[in-house]
Parts: structure tokens; sequence; C-alpha cells
């Protein structure tokens, strides 16, 4: 407005002085040489004489301002050669190409050495060649520039990371996260390094921080607050207990599907002997996701109760879900402690056929507290070590024992989740499963098997006189070669009571018809799986009376038994004979 004013006041003080000399009286003459001009209108010679200044003026600007339009038209041809290396280093880097991503910087270093681009490039192209002290250079040059400070700290604290220094990779985190509180690598690597050394207030006041700056939305902002309180109600649950109810219970409010969160506020509430309050926080977690430390703080609710009056509080929580396997799992666990087997079988036989490995184990215990079967516990405990995995506490492919608030790979808040660890999921070549024969033969159902009979047969009618055989008597046996149709007989076969004597044909004739094999009771199943390539036989006939016969070079045994050296010495020498008996025999000898 005010420009506008000026220029006006400008145009009106013109015009009243071109006005004012139009007015003057009298000639101007102009001689220049043999030039001669005379005007009665002094007005029109000065305007004439104004252009030629003005076009005077307008060229000599010209011929002064040249040498900067060329010093500005080098700059400006230097700077665009830089950006094109720039773009041209930055897609080397992308696609793998370090010698032309190092060309390229060597180039945008030349022609913009001043642009950030230009020192991102360097760093970035060392970074790519492995080369740490030229990029850990770069990035302090971009440090020390206010424009790109937080980029060379950034690529600093990688370089940090890189070279295992955690205490200079948190200083650096540390001091970004002062520059830019809206940093989010800054403080996620400082929340981080809180939880490590557990200074939950610190990681408190940085997830405010967050959650003001808008980093993170409510529903985020509650739940990772909810899982720092939890820590810290677990660190200090045997310290301080008031503050450890205190978090827990602020937890629970925040995040009230949280697994540890619940089980510590249930823990606090029973202690109170406020007990539907603790029965409600287990059963709201429960619904979202089963767990055996919630079915185990539900189960101990109330202090003091017996064994059967919790496994009548964990059949009401299982309910709640059925058909999951944690309830499951829960109600066999209570009533093994309250010694009803039957409840546990019948809770875990919907998952025998495909068991993991907490089935496999319970069923284990079953067995051996119940009827102190020892063989089939053994082989329930063999099938639990090739039995599918239980869900456990997993982050980043890192499987805990426990619940952690930060996972120890990438230190990200509220990573371990209850599920299945990757590597144990099964595959689709085959079964997850392949249970031995020793295990069938173990865990097949037990049977009762009648006292077997003598089987009535015309040829078995009368009694069997076994035939004595005398050592004296035996003689070598030429041995025959075996017919190829008759198998060998197994060293395990079981041996009859009495065996039929009757003497062997010399040669089988192929007259003679085989006699159909006595029909016995079906034997139970075989602890050991039978060999398909050779079929089953009767086993030869035995002798009852088995001779002795030692081999030729056994040297037999001392039938007098050992010699007790102790027991000769011990013994009282014997006496000498006296008389004349005496004096002959000791001068005979």
């Amino acid at each position: 407005m005010i420009r506008i004013i000026l220029f006006l006041l400008l145009i009106a003080l013109a015009a009243a002085g071109a006005a004012w000399m139009a007015d003057q009286p009298g000639d101007l003459v102009m001689s220049w040489g043999g030039f001669r001009l005379t005007s009665k209108q002094p007005m029109y010679l000065l305007g004439i004489v104004i252009v030629v200044a003005m076009v005077a003026g307008v060229i000599l600007r010209g011929l002064w301002k040249i040498p900067g339009h060329i010093r500005r038209g080098r700059r400006e041809r230097r700077h665009a050669r830089g950006r094109h290396a720039i773009t041209q280093g930055l897609l080397a880097i992308g696609h793998g190409d370090s010698a032309g991503a190092r060309a390229h910087a060597e180039v945008a270093r030349r022609h913009a050495a001043s642009d950030p681009l230009a020192l991102l490039l360097h760093a970035q192209s060392a970074q790519l060649d492995g080369d740490r002290d030229g990029a850990q250079r770069a990035f302090r040059a971009m440090a020390e520039r206010p424009d790109t400070r937080l980029l060379g700290l950034r690529g600093l604290f990688i370089e940090a990371q890189r070279a295992d220094d955690p205490v200079a990779a948190v200083m650096i985190a540390e001091e970004a996260l002062k520059m830019s509180p809206s940093s989010s690598w800054a403080s996620h690597a400082v929340l981080g390094f809180c939880c490590a050394k557990g200074d939950w207030a610190g990681a408190l006041s940085i997830i405010d921080n967050n959650q003001t700056a808008g980093l993170i939305d409510k529903a985020t902002y509650r739940r990772q607050r909810g899982v720092l309180l939890t820590a810290r109600a677990l660190e200090f649950e045997t310290v301080d207990r008031d503050l450890s109810r205190a978090s827990a219970m602020e937890a629970v409010k925040l995040a009230p599907t949280l697994i540890p969160a619940a089980v510590l506020a249930a823990k606090f509430e029973s202690e109170a002997h406020q007990v539907r309050r603790a029965m409600r926080i287990v059963e709201t977690a429960w619904l979202v996701q089963p767990h055996p430390d919630l079915a185990d703080a539900y189960s101990h609710v109330r202090l003091g109760d017996a064994a059967r009056q919790r496994l009548v509080r964990v059949e009401t929580l299982a309910a709640k879900t059925p058909g999951h396997i944690e309830g499951a799992l829960a109600i066999a666990r209570a009533a093994i402690d309250a010694s009803e087997f039957a409840k546990a079988r019948a809770a875990l036989e919907p998952f025998i056929a495909a068991p993991t490995q907490r089935v496999a184990l319970l069923m284990a215990e079953i067995e051996r507290t119940e009827h102190g079967d020892s063989g089939r516990a053994r082989a329930w405990t063999l099938r639990a070590v090739r039995a599918l995995h239980d869900p456990v506490w997993t982050a980043d492919g890192y499987v805990s024992d426990r619940w952690r608030p930060v996972s120890p790979v990438t230190g990200r808040l509220d990573a371990f989740q209850w599920q299945t660890p990757v590597a144990a999921l099964p595959s689709d070549k085959g079964h997850a499963i392949e249970p031995s024969p020793f295990e069938e033969a173990m865990l097949a159902p037990r049977r009762v098997e009648p006292p077997k009979e003598v089987a009535s047969e015309p040829a078995a009618a009368k009694p069997v006189e076994p035939v004595e055989v005398k050592p004296v008597e035996m003689k070598p046996v030429e041995m025959k070669p075996l017919e190829p149709a008759t198998p060998p007989v197994q060293d395990n076969a079981p041996l009859p009571a009495a065996i039929e004597a009757e003497p062997a044909p010399a040669e089988p004739t192929a007259a003679e018809p085989a006699l159909p094999p006595a029909a016995e009771p079906a034997p139970p199943a075989p602890l050991f799986r039978s060999r398909t390539d050779l079929p089953k036989a009767t086993p030869a006939p035995i002798p009852a009376v088995i001779p002795i016969i030692r081999a030729p070079d056994d040297p037999g045994v001392h039938e007098d038994g050992p010699v007790d050296e102790f027991a000769e010495q011990i013994g009282p020498p014997k006496a000498q004979i006296g008389g004349w008996r005496g004096f002959l025999a000791r001068l005979g000898s």
C-alpha cells in the first residue's frame, strides 16, 4: 500500500515538473558539431534527452552485469551436473552398483560439494563398499551442519549399531531425541535402552511424549503403557508391594487382555479377599486368549481351597471356551491333583490322537500315579519327545520361558505373543508324529485273557510222556539242510510245556498232506514288529529234558566252588602224629 502511494506521488511530481517547464518562455538550442537543433518547445527536446539517457543507462547496466551472469550460468551448470550425478548415484546404490555409486559420488563432490544429498550419496556409497570410516566421516560432516544434523545423527546411530557399540548408539539417539522429540527411531532406541536397564519411569515418559507428538494412536498408547506398568509391577513384586499392586491394577485397566497383568492383578485381589473381582479379571483375559497361567490363577483365586474345589472352579472356567486345548489341559491338571483320573483321561481324550508335549506328559503322569505303570508312563514320555510343540512366548523368532516387555532381538515393545514357535510347525511332507511299535504296544488297551485250556484233538487225546535223553547216550547228530519253505525260529519264541515225542521221518514225502495247525486263542498285541519277509511257523520239537553239552573250548565250572584262601589260613594247623608212628613217619619222609 505504501509503495502504491509513493508511486502515485512520484508521477504527480513528474507531471507538475513537466507542466512548469512547459509554461516557462524561451528557446532551447542544442548544438553538437555541425548539428544545430532549436526548439521553441523545450519539453520535446527534454524528452529526447531523457530517452537517450535511459537507453545508455540500460546498455551500461547490461555491460556491467555480464560477468555476474557468466558466473551464475557456470554455477548453475555445475549444480545441474552435480544433481545429475547425485540422481545417478542414488540409482546405482538402489540396484547395488558400488563402483558406479562411488564414481557418481566423486562427481557430485566436485560439482555440488555443499549439497546435502552429495554428502548422503558419499556416505551411502561408503557403506555399500564396506568403508565404515568413510561413512562415519561423511555422517559427522552432516551432523555438523544445521540442515542435515538429524540425518547425520541417524547415520552415526546405524554405524554404532553395526559396530556393536550400544553406549554410543544410545547417546546419539538421546541427542537426536532432544533435537527432535517426534523422531520415531530415536524414541524407539531410547525406549528399548530404558527397558533394558529397568528405567520404567523414563520409558513411561517416552511413551507419553510419543502420544503427545502423534507418533502412536490412543489404543497403542494404552497397550504400551499397560505393558510397561506390568513390567514394573513384576519387578517390584517382592521389593515394593504397594507400587507393584498400583502398577498392576492400572495396567489391567489400560490393557485388560494382557495375560501377565491379569494374572498379577488377580493374585493381588485374591490376597485382598476380593474373589469375585479377581475371577472377573481372569475371565476377561481368558475369553480372548486361554493361557495356563490364567487357569492356575483362577484355580487358586480362593486361598485354602481343597483340590476338588479347585477342580470344580477350573471346569467352570474351561466351559467358557469349549473345545480349547488349554481348558482341557487345565482340567486334567486339576483332576490329577484331586486324584480324579477318570476326569483327567476324559479331558485329554480328544487330543490323544495327535498329542502335544504337555498332553503326552500329563498322560505319563496319569499312568504313573494311577496304576504305577512305569512302562506305559515311559512310552508316553518317549512320545512327548517327538510330539507337537505347545504354544510358548515368542518374539521375532526368540522363544522365552516367561513373558518379557521388550524383544531381545529388535527391542520392539510388546513383541512377545503366546503362539506355537515357527520351527515347531508341522510340514506337509508327512505326519508330525510317527509312533514306534514299542509305543503302540505299550499304549494298546489292556485286556484280560481267559485261562488257556487244553485243546481237545484226536491226535492229542492221550497225555504225552516226556522222553528222557541221557547225556551219555548222546551221539553227534547229522545236520540236514533246511527246506526253503521252513523259516528259522526266532530266539524269543515261547517254549511249550510239553511236546509230543514222535519219531521224525528221515525224509518228507510229497504224498503226505500237511496237518492244519491247532486252533489257539488270539495272542496279545506284540511288543516287537514281526518281519514280513519271514512267514510264521510252529517251533521245532524240543525234548522235555535238555542235556547240558559243553562247548569244546569251555573249561566248565568248578564244582567244588571257589577256593577261599583266607579260610585256609584261618583254619587250625594239622597236629603231628606222636609216638613211634610219628617218628617213623618223619623218618620215612
